[in-house]
């Protein structure tokens, strides 16, 4: 057996599909075996490769055991003369075994090779060649000296972007999403070390296979797509932790006692200032649009009162400090919950949802206006200047950011995609048919000629690229999304299945496309009407409680759900199913399930799937009031 190829799988059954699919091809004139562990997947995964790879060797492990411990159970059975671990989210040319082994077989000294990694866009991922994390190339990383000077063979060794991406060179650490070994260098080195739960482990054992006297190559002349690249990761507090414990062990288990404890230190350093970073960017990446209409329509209320007082009412101070600091702001908030609900800040931009909400804010401070005592009262002209300025303030700002971003002053139709689908006319009429099942209004073309899709693409002005599979080699796909430039979408539809995968975000990782993310419950605005009615909902409870004591079973636990749905974590109704939970939004599972409605029969596992699809694709808020009512004793469940 020449080649053992291993990959772990954790809940993403689309994309393994797609990764089998290219290693099969891969493999064809290969001796290889393919061995895939799921680590307790619950959607499907294992059932997939069971019906549609019956050749695959199948570990299915009862738990989630953490990737290094996964990747053991599969080298532990693995018989081929070379080992690669290959992550679920990645696609291989057909010929990167080939290729590899040749270089391999060519370079006895060699314990392991990683090729060149793209994303789903096409762009570079420099995680494909790194260097030992020394305690200074960590400082250097951590504090972003790395980022300035990329290049500088001082600052930039965590990515070693000093080296040329497209030609070979020895390094000290390798990715595990694609880490080609060979076996008798695993077998002087040892397994994975199973202390590194995820992360960290492709670190190890790369410097393990350093010391035991081989080379670590980074291999270009191959291309892969990983779609989960390093850059994908940042975004998550969990990560930060999660990593840089990892390199904590291996700070531990590698380096001597002094160097041992200034990297820990300047680790734990690292943990409060990335994770500070990350939470401020998390949270300016989610709401800076809304501290900009905020300090506008502040601003803009500043100046439209001190005209009112000295050319309208001829008075210095006729507005008393309350009402600009207390008043307004508390206006301002209304307006922007209203936009926000209203869905004038879905992408893409709806002029009418704006004004719909400063029109429906308007009317709940007007409401609110008449409750007020005397004191409070202040001019009501001051509410519509406020209103006419908020709302005009908000699409001048939409029409600069399409303006900086786009190269265009049109805010409602930038985003309407035009597509052009590459493959043969069956495949490319259920790609397209999928596209319209999602909700698609734009123009889609298609065409049959791969060579010239980048050309068809300037013709058609295209800004979203789909690719069908079958037929089509995997290394010609890649070599397109590599040269394809910028401002264009690309997508995978492959054989047998009914979805399409790509990544349309530099910040995000790979994204998947089915015909049940078309539902009405996935609409942004009718996540936010479920979310707004979940808080509501609770908000109801609270002078209830003492009732519910008698009321509803299992108090306590009722107690439990009621914060769980305050925080976000569940919602009163949604799924039960893990098919449906694992593949929707957060918080979608449920106290109450759809099928709560149907206690009188007796549903298999396939119905109560199809019940859950039927209640997304008819959402509505009062579906979710009559069965919270009807099943009000369940609460506590």
């Amino acid at each position: 057996m020449k080649l053992s190829v291993i990959i772990v799988n954790y809940n993403v059954r689309y994309f393994l599909e797609q990764c089998l699919l290219s290693v099969k091809r891969a493999c064809l004139n290969i001796e290889a075996e393919v061995i895939v562990v799921d680590n307790a997947s619950a959607d499907d995964s294992a059932q997939m490769v069971s019906e549609k790879f019956p050749a695959v060797k199948l570990i299915v492990n009862k738990e989630n055991v953490g990737f290094s411990r996964a990747n053991n159970q599969a080298i532990k059975e693995a018989s081929g003369e070379y080992v690669l671990l290959l992550n679920p989210d990645t696609i291989v040319a057909e010929n990167t075994f080939e290729k590899c082994i040749t270089f391999m077989d060519g370079h006895a000294e060699a314990g392991a090779l990683g090729v060149q990694m793209v994303d789903g866009k096409g762009n570079f991922l420099p995680e494909s060649k790194r260097g030992l994390p020394t305690p200074a190339v960590a400082f250097y990383k951590t504090f972003g000296l790395a980022a300035l000077f990329p290049k500088s063979k001082t600052f930039g060794r965590y990515h070693l972007g000093f080296l040329n991406e497209n030609e070979t060179h020895e390094v000290d650490i390798l990715s595990g999403a694609f880490m080609f070994m060979r076996k008798s260098a695993l077998d002087k080195t040892g397994l994975l070390d199973e202390a590194f739960f995820m992360y960290g482990e492709d670190v190890d054992l790369s410097y393990r296979i350093l010391k035991a006297g081989y080379k670590n190559y980074y291999f270009p002349d191959t291309t892969i797509i990983h779609y989960k690249g390093e850059s994908t990761k940042k975004g998550s507090l969990n990560y930060v932790r999660v990593f840089y414990n990892a390199m904590i062990i291996f700070a531990r288990k590698h380096f001597s006692g002094n160097q041992s404890s200034l990297f820990s230190l300047l680790i734990h350093l690292a943990i409060v200032f990335r994770g500070g970073l990350t939470l401020l960017s998390s949270l300016f990446a989610s709401s800076y649009l809304f501290i900009v209409d905020a300090a506008l329509s502040f601003g803009g209320i500043f100046f439209i009162k001190a005209y009112w007082e000295n050319s309208i009412k001829y008075a210095e101070h006729y507005y008393p400090n309350q009402f600009l600091f207390a008043v307004v702001p508390l206006y301002i908030l209304i307006w922007i919950l209203a936009t926000f609900f209203s869905g004038g800040y879905d992408k893409p931009f709806r002029i009418s949802k704006i004004l719909r909400g400063i029109a429906l804010g308007t009317i709940a401070i007007a409401v609110l206006y008449a409750f007020l005592p005397n004191e409070w009262r202040f001019s009501r002209a001051m509410i519509l200047l406020g209103a006419a300025w908020t709302g005009l303030e908000m699409i001048l700002t939409r029409m600069v950011y399409h303006l900086i971003r786009y190269q265009s002053f049109s805010v409602e139709n930038f985003e309407e995609e035009r597509s052009l689908i590459i493959g043969k006319q069956e495949e490319a009429e259920r790609a397209e048919k999928i596209l319209r099942t999602l909700g698609r209004t734009g123009e889609i073309n298609q065409s049959n000629d791969l060579n010239n899709c980048k050309k068809a693409a300037a013709i058609f002005e295209i800004n979203e690229l789909i690719f069908c599979s079958s037929g089509m080699a995997f290394s010609d796909i890649i070599q397109q999304i590599k040269s394809g430039g910028a401002g264009i979408d690309y997508k995978i539809l492959n054989e047998g299945s009914d979805a399409l995968i790509g990544s349309n975000s530099k910040e995000g990782a790979g994204d998947l496309y089915v015909a049940e993310k078309s539902y009405a419950l996935f609409r942004p605005e009718n996540r936010r009407r479920k979310r707004w009615f979940d808080v509501l909902f609770c908000l109801a409870l609270l002078p209830l409680l003492p009732i519910n004591i008698f009321l509803v079973k299992n108090f306590g636990q009722h107690i439990a759900n009621w914060r769980q749905v305050l925080k976000g974590t569940k919602s009163w109704v949604g799924f039960s199913t893990p098919e449906n939970s694992l593949k929707f939004p957060p918080a979608s599972r449920g106290i109450l399930h759809p099928a709560d409605r149907m206690k009188s029969f007796q549903l298999s596992r396939e119905e109560l799937v199809a019940v859950e699809l039927t209640y997304a694709r008819h959402y509505s808020v009062r579906n979710d009031l009559f069965l919270l009512l009807k099943n009000y004793r369940e609460l506590g469940q």
